[in-house]
């Protein structure tokens, strides 16, 4: 029997997913900050963008091809990088690098995931893009660039958007310790999710350990925060600049919601902008992303990436209606790993690429391009 027929939309996915994960880390992986408005936010914001569907245009095949910093990609969807990928599923960034190498998309390693550059990188092939927290000390920034680059990574994602620790009420709530430890508490969660369990007992309790590797250099470390913040810094334009001379290859930098910065960060040389509020996990009364893309990608002159909200292909289109080049999803496809494993990521790109192609034969458009004109 098909996927499909269990599973045909990320609802399912995320549902499913909700009960083979422990409470403590669905907490992690599917709340925001504060009252979460600005989350809720995102996803009416987008439902309120409409298109006008059109008819007589005989049988259309869609082209969902797009290209981006020189690459053609089938669809325009990537894998945007999240912490821990591990903990919400046991050998979670080999799986997505395998998945999107396969299908020959972009997979973002974070900082602060789960496994070292070293190991992941041989498995996302030449689709690797590595997604960087800004180091306080220029040579361990310095010494990131280059393994990720050593380990076949090639394009740099700069974050910008988490300048400080968020609270995420619901995340303290659920219990969850940096580094991860399994309490009393957690262990009767545990209990209830036997295939996490087992995929733990293999990959081994998930640390930072691209962050730990650098420990030596850490000080004392403060008891409301792990080492990735106290190794990170709140970085300003000169150490844009400095982050730009550092790292030979494209440099995308995400978190950007104003346009007045564009013109700008084009001036330091950012060769893409990923428009995102981080999904509403850091600051809760700001606008919906989709809110912002329109004015930021009419001030630019470089590819605009865009993430938040995105539930399917439908979402995509909307997106790229508003002026985005490109789509990133992080909690997605982690949905789809805690649903199904290693086979959820490439049966969520076929929900993604299905959806994409009804939305665009009922509006009548043959290409990405046409898009944006059937807008209501």
């Amino acid at each position: 029997m098909s996927l499909h027929n269990s599973y045909p939309a990320l609802s399912d996915l995320r549902a499913r997913a909700k009960r083979r994960i422990p409470h403590f880390v669905w907490e992690y992986l599917d709340s925001a900050t504060g009252h979460e408005a600005t989350k809720a936010r995102n996803r009416a914001m987008l439902d309120e963008i409409l298109f006008t569907p059109s008819i007589l245009h005989g049988e259309i095949e869609p082209d969902l091809s797009t290209e981006l910093l020189g690459r053609t990609y089938q669809m325009p969807v990537g894998v945007a990088p999240v912490g821990m990928s591990g903990l919400i599923w046991p050998g979670a960034e080999q799986m997505l690098a395998r998945t999107m190498a396969r299908e020959k998309l972009p997979y973002g390693l974070s900082t602060v995931a789960s496994q070292l550059p070293e190991d992941v990188g041989p498995h996302a092939g030449d689709q690797g893009w590595f997604q960087i927290y800004p180091p306080r000390d220029p040579v361990i920034r310095d010494d990131i660039l280059r393994r990720a680059k050593d380990s076949g990574f090639h394009t740099l994602i700069m974050t910008l958007d988490v300048p400080a620790p968020s609270r995420r009420e619901r995340q303290t709530r659920g219990g969850l310790q940096q580094p991860p430890k399994i309490t009393p508490r957690l262990a009767l969660q545990v209990a209830t999710c036997p295939e996490w369990l087992m995929g733990i007992q293999k990959t081994g309790m998930p640390r930072l350990k691209l962050m730990e590797s650098y420990s030596n250099h850490k000080g004392s470390l403060p008891s409301n925060n792990h080492i990735g913040y106290l190794l990170r810094t709140s970085p300003d334009w000169d150490y844009l600049e400095a982050m730009r001379k550092a790292w030979d290859g494209p440099l995308v930098v995400k978190g950007v919601q104003n346009p007045d910065d564009v013109a700008r960060l084009e001036s330091c040389g950012v060769d893409a902008i990923w428009v995102s509020n981080h999904a509403g996990r850091q600051f809760d009364g700001g606008p919906a992303t989709i809110e912002v893309l329109e004015p930021v990608a009419d001030q630019a002159n470089v590819p605009v990436i865009f993430d938040s909200g995105v539930e399917g292909g439908l979402d995509i289109l909307r997106a790229l209606a508003k002026g985005a080049d490109f789509v990133m999803m992080g909690s997605g496809f982690h949905y789809a790993l805690g649903a199904l494993g290693e086979p959820g990521a490439a049966h969520l790109l076929d929900i993604l690429r299905q959806d994409m192609i009804s939305n665009m034969q009922q509006i009548g458009a043959k290409n990405l391009s046409d898009v944006k004109q059937r807008l209501r």
